[in-house]
């Protein structure tokens, strides 16, 4: 009887407590959507990590989101984020819902472009205060997608009731 109650009093308290899920919620062209309304009119932040993995945030000024989820932002080629992405090109763009409905992190890979022709083509005229000299002053950065994170409770997407982990879509 003895063993018994220890054998209940050890294992009664990780029977009663549900599992977390470990698979994610996969999502759907749908979550694509809602994930891009939000992308569409938002700042996002940027998060970077150094040579000795210590993260960094700062809030960027975003194109939309291209088909395909590609997104481009521009930076002075002095900034530390650049000195980041040189040595870890893995990024995070975070982006909270202007509602505060909820969120898409988009985790990808960056990549630095300091083309001309590339900077012309993915301008925004908001960005004009920023640099005086596009050629010497700027460079983007293209983030190439590899996973994309979602909370949109407006479109019913809330991720796993248990774990609470969002809404995913890998590229």
């Amino acid at each position: 009887m003895k063993k018994l109650a220890i054998f209940v009093m050890l294992v009664l308290p990780f029977a009663c407590k549900p599992k977390p899920t470990s698979k994610p919620v996969i999502g759907t062209l749908a979550t694509l959507d809602a994930a891009r309304e939000i992308m569409a009119t938002s700042t996002c932040t940027l998060v970077t990590v150094n040579d000795v993995n210590q993260p960094y945030a700062r809030v960027m000024d975003p194109l939309e989101p291209e088909k395909d989820f590609v997104v481009w932002l521009a930076t002075n080629p002095r900034s530390r984020k650049v000195m980041h992405m040189q040595t870890n090109a893995n990024v995070v763009l975070h982006y909270v819902d202007k509602n505060e409905n909820g969120y898409v992190s988009l985790y990808g890979q960056a990549e630095l472009v300091n083309d001309p022709l590339e900077i012309e083509n993915h301008w925004k005229p908001e960005w004009d205060k920023f640099y005086r000299n596009k050629s010497e002053d700027c460079i983007l950065i293209k983030v190439k997608p590899t996973r994309l994170e979602i909370i949109d409770y407006n479109h019913g997407l809330s991720g796993d009731p248990v774990s609470w982990q969002p809404t995913v879509i890998v590229f």
